[in-house]
């Protein structure tokens, strides 16, 4: 069992095991959540880009990076960038 202590600032240090085990790295967010039966759930906010996968129907027409460009430009206020 992994065990950590509390701070007077409310801090700990997450256990290298617990860490290594959700695949945590500095930076990383964290979720809590509170279950119906009253345990605290931690749970990394980290994920995989290949979960997005499938989450976009494909385009109706292709579209070039250039035309991207002036898309994001012209909904982003004008601010081109290079």
């Amino acid at each position: 069992m992994s065990m950590s202590t509390l701070t007077q600032k409310g801090q700990t240090t997450i256990p290298q095991d617990i860490r290594q085990y959700l695949g945590l790295h500095s930076g990383d967010k964290l979720e809590f959540i509170i279950d119906p039966d009253g345990r605290v759930v931690l749970a990394p906010l980290t994920v995989k880009v290949t979960v997005l996968k499938g989450m976009l129907a494909k385009p109706k027409k292709k579209v070039s990076i250039e035309q991207m460009n002036k898309a994001i430009t012209k909904r982003g206020g004008g601010h081109e960038r290079n």
